[in-house]
């Protein structure tokens, strides 16, 4: 049963990736517009409309909705990698930040010490 979903699968992808372009797009018209001159002849509006609703339209805007999905896709996806990017340099920004916070935390330390430590020997020696 895996093997046959993997198979599934990967025809499944094949296809997404052959219908989700332009080429196919042409291909999807240029197969309706065989058709075209046999509904045209019918002379009957609704024959006409339908088949620019459902063969016309169906077949290459398929297409064409896939290629501007993808578009949008890889347009969102590098959004989202510029923005993880930008992310970890504001981290290590905030790392470094911070480490240099925790060594004057650590010279303040120091200097407080020395400070109680000279307010001691002045108040020894009064």
């Amino acid at each position: 049963m895996n093997r046959i979903n993997g198979f599934n699968r990967r025809i499944a992808e094949k296809i997404t990736t052959f219908v989700s372009t332009m080429w196919c797009a042409y291909i999807f018209a240029a197969i309706a517009l065989i058709s075209l001159p046999a509904a045209i002849k019918t002379g009957n509006v609704v024959i006409i409309v339908a088949w620019i609703a459902q063969t016309f339209l169906q077949l290459v805007l398929l297409s064409i909705i896939m290629v501007g999905q993808k578009v949008s896709s890889a347009s969102v996806e590098k959004m989202i990698l510029e923005t993880h990017e930008a992310s970890l340099g504001e981290f290590e920004l905030a790392k470094e930040a911070r480490s240099i916070a925790n060594q004057e935390l650590a010279e303040l330390k120091l200097l407080a010490a020395e400070i109680q430590r000279i307010v001691k020997d002045v108040e020894s020696k009064k």
